[in-house]
């Protein structure tokens, strides 16, 4: 099944550009995704195309208008009528792994990029079905956070990775940050590869990267210990590494 991804956007050429790289333009090339940009300018009824004016009650800045915006998302609804309509905007609901992992579940996606101030607020009212966020910070438009969505939800479709184990070890996936990597060779001035890493041991190995995993979490994200179940064996595991931390 081909994924379906349609963004409404007044910057194509960002979408556009920036996935022909990587895993995902591989993914295009392969007919596993097939992507679709609308931009609301050639869907504007006056001779200037205009998309913006200025917003009620004054004030900096200017507002995506309601009928250029509702046009190309109609248009983009007839080739996904059934797909929720997303916004991406600093008042949505924060993005997580969790929730990345249940947008790769559904058929597509169609995204609307805001710019300026924002847009009409009766945008939302009639077209718009969930509101997301990437974070605690503000962009200049939605196309960036658009490429974060889509980037982080194609890499969870089958055949899009090399490895599909790749992705069920990344961080988040099962509430905790990822375990240290080492790659050749093995001592880089001093500083040298874990020797668990080389023993050959697939139980030690497995044990030790959970161990650094918990920790690093722990030590960098406490929020997201705070936020799991830890289950016996990773209780153990993270006591160790913090009478490692202390006995150094």
């Amino acid at each position: 099944m081909i994924y379906q991804i349609d963004v409404v956007t007044l910057f194509p050429d960002i979408i556009s550009s920036a996935l022909t790289h990587g895993v995902i333009g591989r993914a295009k090339g392969n007919g596993l995704i097939e992507l679709r940009n609308w931009n609301p300018r050639n869907y504007a009824q006056d001779k200037h195309k205009t998309v913006d004016d200025r917003p009620y009650g004054g004030g900096p800045g200017m507002v995506l208008k309601h009928q250029p915006l509702s046009a190309a998302i109609k248009k983009a609804k007839e080739k996904q009528p059934k797909t929720k309509v997303i916004l991406l905007s600093p008042q949505g609901t924060q993005l997580k792994q969790s929730s990345v992992a249940e947008f790769s579940k559904r058929k597509g996606m169609i995204i609307v990029c805001g710019r300026y101030e924002g847009v009409d607020e009766r945008i939302i009212m009639s077209e718009i079905d969930e509101e997301w966020s990437i974070g605690d910070y503000v962009l200049s438009g939605g196309e960036f956070a658009a490429l974060v969505l889509i980037d982080s939800v194609c890499r969870l479709l089958p055949g899009v990775l090399g490895d599909n184990n790749s992705a069920n070890e990344d961080s988040f996936v099962d509430g905790l940050l990822d375990y240290p990597h080492y790659t050749r060779p093995d001592d880089i001035n001093g500083l040298t590869v874990p020797e668990i890493l080389q023993s050959g041991n697939h139980e030690e190995i497995r044990r030790w990267r959970l161990k650094q995993a918990i920790g690093k979490t722990w030590r960098i994200r406490p929020d997201l210990i705070e936020s799991i179940e830890l289950n016996e064996e990773q209780k153990l595991l993270l006591q160790e590494y913090i009478d490692e931390i202390k006995k150094n």
